[in-house]
């Protein structure tokens, strides 16, 4: 009888260690660590939307770490990155692989909108660019456009504009957006593609000082002029305005959703808009612009 009860006692206590055991290796979404991969165009909102999370939950730790978009997918799709920003429209064939690699749906999380802009230096006196001014210089020998490199946002959206493989592209580079604005002045005669969240925070210095050093060209399309501004971003009549979005390859409810979760509520979203970019509202399942 006594034999009996100790192992009943041995039994009980080994499966309350078991659940303990377990409830402490389960997933959560409040504590733990995470990388996210992001093209160094939207490095900033990024980075402000991790350090708001881990102001909320302060036993999780967020590292940010750029990486060109596609490279960043290529992780994702290979089970070495949870979470990767990204801008471009997904093939039908990268779609099927990441449901095939990641055995999820395709749901990418919308969180803003952001714009590919078109830059010279301030005194310039180039007002505005055309939509064929555009188009026939990424195919000049004269290679009049500068973007940050080949894999990046700004590159992929551009040639996804106008339906082309960025290989097909002529262009120069000048490695990194910020880069681009602080060098544009050593070449009167060519024209920066960088990603708007790089000097979009209106009151950051460093913003600021971009901001002062280059003018911002309206794009010209069938006769209209439109602006990368708030009115631009938010009917998404500017024709470079591009949806951020956040991809995963995370099946349970840990960190990476959390931070999703967090992104595309209203703090989250509050933190979109002092980045200087529009935020992206969900209603009903249906995503609107606000």
């Amino acid at each position: 009888m006594k034999n009996s009860f100790k192992l009943a006692v041995i039994f009980v206590l080994s499966m309350m260690l078991a659940g303990c055991k377990k409830e402490k290796n389960a997933p959560s979404y409040h504590k733990g660590d995470l990388t996210i991969f992001t093209d160094e165009s939207f490095q900033s909102v990024t980075e402000a939307l991790a350090e708001g999370y881990m102001i909320n939950y302060p036993e999780t730790h967020i590292k940010v770490e750029t990486k060109k978009e596609d490279l960043g997918l290529l992780d994702l799709l290979k089970g070495s990155a949870k979470v990767v920003v990204m801008s471009r429209n997904l093939t039908p064939e990268e779609i099927k692989t990441y449901e095939e690699r990641t055995d999820l749906k395709f749901l990418p999380a919308k969180f803003a909108a952001d714009a590919v802009v078109f830059v010279v230096p301030k005194d310039s006196p180039k007002e505005s660019i055309s939509m064929e001014e555009i188009n026939s210089g990424l195919m000049s020998d004269k290679k009049e456009f500068i973007f940050d490199g080949t894999n990046s946002s700004n590159l992929n959206f551009v040639a996804e504009k106008f339906k082309k493989q960025p290989k097909d592209l002529q262009f120069s580079i000048i490695p990194g957006n910020q880069k681009i604005i602080e060098e544009l002045g050593k070449y009167p005669n060519k024209i920066g593609v960088v990603g708007l969240n790089t000097f979009s925070r209106p009151y950051d210095k460093t913003s600021e000082k971009l901001r002062e050093m280059v003018k911002v060209l309206p794009v010209v399309e069938k006769g209209k002029l439109y602006n990368a501004d708030f009115k631009g971003l938010s009917t998404m009549e500017y024709p470079f305005t591009r949806v951020l979005y956040f991809l995963i390859n995370e099946g349970n409810f840990n960190i990476a959703n959390g931070f999703i979760r967090f992104s595309c509520t209203h703090l989250g979203q509050k933190i979109v808009q002092k980045e200087g970019l529009q935020p992206y509202n969900i209603y009903k399942r249906e995503v609107q612009m606000r």
